[in-house]
C-alpha cells in the first residue's frame, strides 16, 4: 500500500513513517509549508511554536528523515489556505471578542485536507494518509461509520484536535501512535536511530504575543462589573480571554476573573470567582463524528478545553445546536472554544463551537 505520511520534522510523524516503512507499506513523505515570510515578515525570530519561521527547520528535519529512509519527500505549499481558514480566522475571533482554536480549524482544514489534496493535484499517488496524531480511528460495522477514539495515553490524547474531520477525511486516514504512549514512540524513534528522538514536542499555535498576528491598534475600553459599574481601563477586549485572573490591572477586595467580553462596547466584564460558573452551555456548528446527530437526549462527557478531564454532561439537540446541562457547574466557558463530546469508553460522538452558556 502506498502511504502518504504528514511529516512535521518531529518524533511522532517520524515514528510514523519508520513504522510503516518496517511494515512493508510504499512511502512516501510529505509537508506542508504554511511560513509566508513576505506576509508575516513583522514576527520575531524568537518565536516558536507551530507556526513560526522555524517552519523551515522542522522541513529540512523530514527531508532528512525521507533521505535516511530512502524515500521521497515532498513539500506541499498551503500558505494561502492557511491563511485563509487559520490566521484570518484567528484574527477575527479575537477581535470580536471570542476564544479561538486554530489547531482545531488547522487539523480540518489544513492537515488533513489542503496537505493530502495538494499532494494529489502536484501528481502524488498514495492510498492512504497517516499522521502522528495520538488517536485511533475504527470503522463500526452496525453503524456503518468511521469512528475516533482516545489514544491510550491520556497525556497526550489529540481528539480534541481532530472532531471536526469528517467521514470521507477518516476513511483515507491512518494514525498508528493511538495504541502507544509517548514513552512508547520515544523508544521506538531510539531504536530506528533518528535524530530527532529526543527533540521536544511541538508548541502550540504560537508562542508569542498574539498582537503579532492580529496587529489590532490600542482601543481603549472599560473594564466593568455585571452591574455595568467602571472599574478600570484596557487597550481592547482581544487582550483577555473568558476566566483570566492575572494581568489585569485593577485593584479589589479579592481576585477579580474575566466573565465575558463585549466586542461591540469594547467592554470587558469582569466579577468574582462564585460568578464564573455556569451549568447550561450552548454550542453550535456541530460535526459530528462517531454517531449520528442524535434525535433524543443522551448523557455523555465533554471537554471545553484540551486539558480538561471530560466531565458529565446532559446533552439535547434543537435546530443544530446542542444544548449541555452539567451536573455540576462550569466555569471558564469561553465562546469561540470547542466543545468535544465522548461516550463512557472514550469514543469522540461529536463536538462544536460554544456559542452562549448560562
Amino acid at each position: 500500500m502506498k502511504v502518504l505520511v504528514g511529516l512535521s520534522g518531529g518524533v511522532d510523524s517520524s515514528v510514523v513513517a519508520c513504522l510503516l516503512k518496517e511494515a512493508g507499506h510504499e512511502v512516501i513523505g510529505a509537508t506542508m509549508s504554511i511560513w509566508d515570510k513576505e506576509l508575516m515578515a513583522t514576527l520575531p525570530d524568537t518565536a516558536k511554536g507551530c507556526f513560526s519561521p522555524h517552519g523551515e527547520d522542522d522541513i529540512r528535519a523530514a527531508k532528512a528523515l525521507c533521505d535516511k529512509l530512502g524515500i521521497p519527500h515532498y513539500v506541499i505549499d498551503c500558505k494561502d489556505i492557511y491563511r485563509e481558514f487559520v490566521l484570518e480566522y484567528f484574527k477575527s475571533e479575537y477581535l470580536s471578542g471570542r476564544t479561538p482554536n486554530p489547531c482545531v480549524w488547522c487539523n480540518a482544514k489544513i492537515k488533513f485536507d489542503a496537505l493530502p489534496r495538494g499532494a494529489k493535484r502536484d501528481g502524488i499517488e498514495f492510498d492512504k494518509f497517516a499522521t502522528g496524531h495520538y488517536a485511533e480511528i475504527l470503522f463500526n460495522d452496525t453503524l456503518n461509520r468511521w469512528q475516533v477514539k482516545r489514544g491510550v495515553d491520556a497525556k497526550k490524547d489529540q481528539t480534541y484536535f481532530i472532531y471536526r474531520l469528517t467521514q470521507e477525511q477518516l476513511s483515507r486516514t491512518l494514525m498508528p501512535l493511538g495504541d502507544k504512549t509517548k514513552e512508547e514512540v520515544r523508544a521506538l524513534a531510539q531504536k530506528f536511530g533518528l535524530a530527532v528522538s529526543d527533540k521536544a514536542d511541538s508548541q502550540d499555535f504560537y508562542d508569542g504575543d498574539l498582537n503579532d498576528i492580529i496587529c489590532a491598534k490600542p482601543k481603549k475600553g472599560h473594564f466593568v462589573n455585571k452591574d455595568g459599574q467602571i472599574l478600570g481601563t484596557h487597550n481592547g477586549v482581544w487582550n483577555f480571554t473568558v476566566g483570566q485572573r492575572k494581568g489585569l490591572g485593577i485593584s479589589a477586595d479579592r481576585p477579580l476573573y474575566v466573565l465575558e467580553l463585549n466586542a461591540d462596547k469594547n467592554e470587558v466584564v469582569v466579577g468574582y470567582a462564585e460568578e464564573c460558573y455556569h451549568d447550561t452551555v450552548f454550542v453550535g456548528n456541530l460535526s459530528w463524528v462517531s454517531i449520528p446527530e442524535p434525535t433524543t437526549p443522551i448523557n455523555c462527557f465533554v471537554k471545553m478545553r484540551s486539558t480538561q478531564t471530560p466531565t458529565e454532561v446532559n446533552l439535547s439537540v434543537l435546530d443544530g445546536v446542542a444544548t449541555l446541562t452539567f451536573l455540576n457547574a462550569q466555569k471558564g466557558v469561553a465562546k469561540g472554544q470547542s466543545a468535544v463530546f465522548y461516550d463512557a469508553d472514550g469514543f469522540v460522538l461529536g463536538g462544536g463551537i460554544i456559542e452562549g452558556s448560562r
